[in-house]
């Protein structure tokens, strides 16, 4: 039986888990000394006994768990469960009906209303992400739910609750066919390839689907293209087939050129006409100076923390010099592509960071397009600090 735990909030908080927002916060809770395991109910209380909402128990970042319902009677079961995925499903009609795009969240957490769960599809499968331990506790309802809201072909998942939300290595692998891999999914008509069972990582990002759309028609044809921290060269092959005059793809990672050239094969382009180069980005830069290369695109998508045998980079602190570095080999009227999806600052900071690299540099610039997450990846209305995507085009002048 699961534990339902009564906690008392604070005043201040209420207001906003009254408006909707999704996550309980450490901070937002009075009630001290009480035992609370992952995974129990927990009824949000006044100070007065009265009812705000109900959640669950799953630490996550800066949070302790999120909010599932505010009907006081509303019972968390398989049928509240199937009840949020199919909407989330309905909402993905156009996707689910795209002739060719067949990889897209169908799920996204605290936007579909249930914080620390995203289910992602790929062509028939399912690959469902648990951020905690306490929503995983929910795993047999949810996997019964999702049975009976949607068609699978095939389930597999990603348990990312290990020390700092780490993936935990397993054979991820769930229910229903075992995909046949690497799976080819499309994405506006371009196709990549994808491995759901090989780690944390599937071989693509479902989130800057609209940005390699925009640099595939707008920004690649005849152009010379800089694609860092490449991890598969998704980046890289929208440029390709936009046209591209040529694409370099840089990452540090020893399997990104197996992969890099396995997305570059599945769509029919002869990856030895590409340049692809595994090692450090920042040793690039100073590689790439040296020779006098320069680009007319850079994309800069970097992880928001890295550590090297030589250096620590925090997109926080560090993003204005990687934006600096990238423009020592950006053509005059060349375009940067700068993106980050650290959840910790949001677009108006990240354009402060633009600002300062600019004029640090001493170049001019003029912002041609901005974008953040994708009509797929829902947040909750009014909240905009869930919208973590930051991407933003610039053009350079110098």
């Amino acid at each position: 039986m699961r534990k339902l735990v009564e906690l008392q909030v604070d005043a201040k908080a209420i207001k906003d888990l009254t408006n909707g927002y999704p996550l309980i916060l450490k901070d937002a809770i009075v009630t001290n000394e009480v035992e609370v395991e992952e995974g129990s109910l927990l009824h949000l209380v006044d100070k007065n006994g009265g009812y705000i909402a109900t959640g669950y128990y799953g630490a996550q970042n800066k949070g302790i768990g999120w909010v599932l319902s505010r009907k006081e009677k509303e019972a968390i079961d398989v049928k509240f469960f199937t009840s949020k995925i199919r909407k989330a499903a309905e909402k993905r009609a156009d996707f689910f009906a795209s002739d060719d795009t067949s990889a897209f969240r169908v799920f996204n957490g605290e936007g579909d209303g249930i914080g620390g769960l995203t289910i992602d599809f790929f062509n028939g499968f399912y690959m469902v992400s648990w951020y905690s331990e306490g929503i995983y506790s929910f795993r047999a309802d949810i996997y019964a739910a999702l049975k009976q809201a949607v068609n699978t072909r095939g389930v597999y998942e990603k348990l990312r609750f290990n020390t700092n939300g780490q993936y935990i290595e397993k054979d991820d692998y769930v229910s229903g066919e075992k995909g046949e891999f690497p799976l080819i999914v499309q994405e506006n008509g371009m196709n990549y390839a994808v491995d759901l069972n090989d780690g944390a990582m599937t071989g693509i990002f479902l989130d800057q689907r609209n940005v390699r759309k925009a640099i595939r028609d707008r920004y690649a044809n005849d152009k010379t293209v800089l694609n860092t921290f490449s991890y598969t060269g998704a980046f890289s092959v929208a440029a390709a087939l936009g046209g591209a005059a040529g694409t370099t793809s840089v990452d540090l990672a020893k399997r990104s050129l197996a992969k890099t050239i396995e997305q570059f094969s599945v769509n029919g382009i002869d990856y030895e006409s590409q340049d692809i180069k595994v090692m450090n980005v920042f040793d690039y830069f100073s590689y790439a100076a040296r020779k006098g290369l320069a680009f007319d695109v850079v994309v800069l998508d970097p992880p928001s923390f890295a550590r090297t045998k030589k250096m620590t980079f925090s997109t926080a602190k560090d993003y204005p010099k990687l934006l600096k570095d990238a423009l020592t080999i950006t053509n005059d009227g060349g375009v940067i592509v700068a993106s980050t999806n650290n959840a910790s600052f949001n677009m108006k900071k990240f354009k402060t960071f633009i600002d300062k690299a600019f004029k640090d540099y001493g170049a001019r610039y003029k912002i041609l397009e901005e974008h953040q997450l994708p009509e797929d990846f829902v947040v909750p209305h009014n909240f905009p600090e869930f919208n973590y995507l930051k991407v933003v085009f610039i053009q350079v002048t110098k």
